[in-house]
């Protein structure tokens, strides 16, 4: 599929009713882990990230960071650029305002064309809200110091190749979980980040199929 014959198809699937928490399901630890103390799953702090789709040679990549390891429970993994929603800002404005100081997206080109489903992370006490978005032509990013480890451009094809999916197992107080992941461009993408993909890759093959 073409960038722009896939930017298409998103932008009706994203019209559509989403496949949600099954599709979340599929990369999800297993077993997940719960809400910490102190955080009522009815009330968690709002983050957004930007799912942002942009083309080099004609193949659409997907736009991730890897955080830097001094960055505490989740230094070292890879995400989406994304961060709190600050008062008064709408999910749109959060998600690209994070990409600018993460990455310095240049916001100019930029066009949101949905949502996915939002996400709850128990172990930070976090919902976040995942905002696609498009650029018809790739940027030029920088990594913010102290905040990114190095970006990544990821082939929408390296994430839908089954070869590039793996089970881990991670040891956590004691507990061993089993971790799918996406092992591509020399890193892993798992958990929060790897079941919002779950959700943006399900919307792809759901979009692919004939209607009955």
């Amino acid at each position: 599929m073409t960038f722009d014959a896939m930017v298409r198809t998103l932008t009706v699937a994203l019209a559509r009713p989403l496949p949600g928490p099954a599709a979340h399901a599929a990369l999800a630890p297993t077993p997940r882990r719960g809400w910490p103390a102190g955080v009522h799953p009815a009330s968690p702090r709002r983050a957004a990230g930007l799912l942002l789709l942009f083309p080099i040679d004609g193949r659409a990549h997907v736009l991730f960071t890897v955080r830097a390891g001094t960055l505490g429970r989740h230094g070292g993994q890879v995400s989406l650029p994304g961060g709190v929603v600050e008062p008064g800002e709408t999910l749109e404005e959060a998600a690209l305002r994070e990409a600018h100081e993460e990455v310095a997206l240049p916001l100019r080109g930029v066009r949101v064309i949905g949502a996915l489903t939002p996400l709850d992370i128990p172990v930070s006490g976090f919902r976040l809200y995942p905002v696609v978005a498009t650029r018809a032509t790739r940027p030029t990013l920088t990594a913010s110091d102290g905040e990114v480890a190095s970006i990544l451009e990821v082939p929408v094809d390296d994430l839908c190749n089954p070869a590039h999916l793996r089970l881990t197992t991670r040891e956590h107080d004691g507990e061993s979980i089993v971790v799918p992941a996406f092992h591509v461009g020399g890193e892993k993408i798992w958990g929060a980040t790897a079941m919002v993909m779950a959700e943006f890759l399900a919307l792809l093959t759901e979009a692919g199929q004939p209607e009955s």
